[in-house]
């Protein structure tokens, strides 16, 4: 067989044939990476409050969204990161939902009921699995990772404290702003383990007797 020249091309069978996907442009690349990003950390949350955090492994994440086993530690460096990213998604939406209430300039109690009912809308809505997670498995957090949720926390807080505050300066709330706060958010978050969608209770109906346990309606009528 004669041997080819050195100028010759080789021969292009080798990739004949083969399609190469394109790759995405640097924005559209950068917007898939969110959203998947944005599905694993719906998809954990859904199972953190299912299973558990120990009970769920990061396959099981995997599969909900259709990913292989380890395509989620592209997006995450370990399991506890995606329990992080779901708590702050829940207190983000929280911190939200809080400062939109507060920028309508409520009367005080009108401002606590809605108040309320936003946060109970962030435990119960549909989909809102983020809030149930970071009650369970709080202390399945690294103490590192239990200060970022803190100062996530922390900014709630100041939040409700101010509507609290404008309460008490009112004459309508009896104890200090920040016991308040603690009683109230503690008995709003403890509805995680008994409140049933679909129940005799509406949310609405359930943020009404809340607040009436701390500002009762008559006695904010009688001022």
């Amino acid at each position: 067989m004669p041997a080819r020249h050195p100028s010759a091309k080789a021969p292009a069978t080798a990739t004949r044939g083969v399609r190469r996907a394109p790759s995405l442009p640097a924005p559209l690349a950068e917007a898939d990476d969110l959203n998947r990003r944005g599905d694993i950390v719906r998809a954990a949350a859904r199972l953190f409050r299912e299973k558990g955090f120990e009970g769920t492994t990061v396959r099981d994440i995997a599969g909900a969204v259709g990913m292989q086993s380890g395509s989620p530690f592209y997006h995450f460096g370990s399991k506890v990161e995606m329990l992080v990213a779901v708590m702050e998604e829940g207190l983000r939406q929280g911190l939200e939902t809080t400062r939109a209430v507060l920028a309508r300039e409520l009367p005080p109690r009108e401002c606590l009921r809605a108040l309320v009912e936003a946060h109970l809308r962030t435990i119960h809505g549909p989909g809102s699995d983020f809030i149930p997670v970071l009650l369970y498995d709080w202390r399945s957090l690294p103490e590192p990772e239990q200060r970022r949720i803190v100062a996530w926390r922390d900014r709630y807080d100041v939040a409700w404290q101010s509507a609290l505050e404008a309460l008490r300066a009112d004459g309508l709330l009896a104890v200090e702003p920040k016991l308040a706060r603690l009683f109230i958010l503690g008995a709003i978050n403890f509805t995680a383990l008994w409140y049933r969608r679909g129940g005799a209770l509406s949310l609405a109906e359930v943020a009404e007797a809340a607040v009436d346990l701390f500002v009762p309606q008559r006695a904010a009528a009688a001022r």
